[in-house]
C-alpha cells in the first residue's frame, strides 16, 4: 500500500528467478577463477594458492560473522540448529536434499552453477579454494563446529555432501593461524 492506493508488484515466474540467480552465480564463479588465476600466476603455484586461501578464510569470516549476528538479534544461541541459512534456495544449485548417512545430518547439493563455471574453465582445483568457505563461515559462526565436506563436485564427486562436526583443537589453532590449511579443516 502506497498512499492509502494499491502498488501492484511485479512477478516473477520460480523460472525465471533461478536463471536471475544462475548468472550472479556463475559471474561469481568467473570472479572467484580470475582472482584465484591471477594469484598464481603474479605470486607462483604454492604462495598464489595460499593467499587465495587467506581470502577465502576471510570470506567465510566475514559470512559467519553476519550469520552469527543475525541468530544472536533473535535470542538465539549459536548452536548448529540455530544456522541461518546464507545461500539462495533457487538457483544455485539443481537441487539439494538433506539425507541422514551414518547417523549424521548431510546436505547433498547437485549441479553446482559454480562448480560448471569452473569444470568449464578446466579449472576445478583453483574453483575447490572457494568451496573452503563452507568450514570457514560455520567457525566463524561457533568455532566449536565445523561444515565439512565429505565430497565435493570439484573433487569428481556426483554431488556435493556437507556435514556440521565438532572441531577439534588442532582444528581451531590452525583456523586461527595466519595461513591456515583449510583442506586440513574440511575433514572428519
Amino acid at each position: 500500500m502506497t498512499n492509502g492506493s494499491e502498488k501492484k508488484e511485479d512477478m516473477v515466474t520460480l523460472a525465471e528467478a533461478k536463471e536471475q540467480v544462475r548468472r550472479v552465480c556463475t559471474r561469481l564463479g568467473l570472479l572467484h577463477y580470475a582472482f584465484a588465476k591471477t594469484l598464481v600466476d603474479e605470486l607462483g603455484d604454492d604462495k598464489g594458492k595460499q593467499v587465495a586461501m587467506n581470502a577465502i578464510k576471510l570470506y567465510g569470516k566475514i559470512i559467519g560473522g553476519k550469520v552469527a549476528e543475525r541468530v544472536t538479534a533473535t535470542g538465539l544461541d549459536k548452536s548448529p540448529q540455530n544456522y541461518l541459512e546464507d545461500l539462495p534456495l533457487y538457483g544455485m544449485h539443481e537441487g539439494t536434499e538433506v539425507r541422514d548417512v551414518e547417523g549424521q545430518r548431510r546436505t547433498r547439493a547437485y549441479g553446482c552453477v559454480l562448480n560448471n563455471v569452473w569444470r568449464e574453465l578446466g579449472a576445478g582445483e583453483l574453483g575447490r579454494i572457494y568451496c573452503y568457505v563452507d568450514p570457514a563461515k560455520y567457525m566463524a559462526y561457533n568455532p566449536g563446529f565445523k561444515s565439512i565436506h565429505y565430497k565435493a563436485l570439484p573433487d569428481g564427486d556426483e554431488y556435493c555432501e556437507l556435514g556440521v562436526v565438532p572441531t577439534t583443537e588442532k582444528d581451531r589453532e590452525e583456523f586461527t593461524a595466519k595461513d591456515s590449511d583449510l583442506k586440513s579443516i574440511d575433514s572428519a
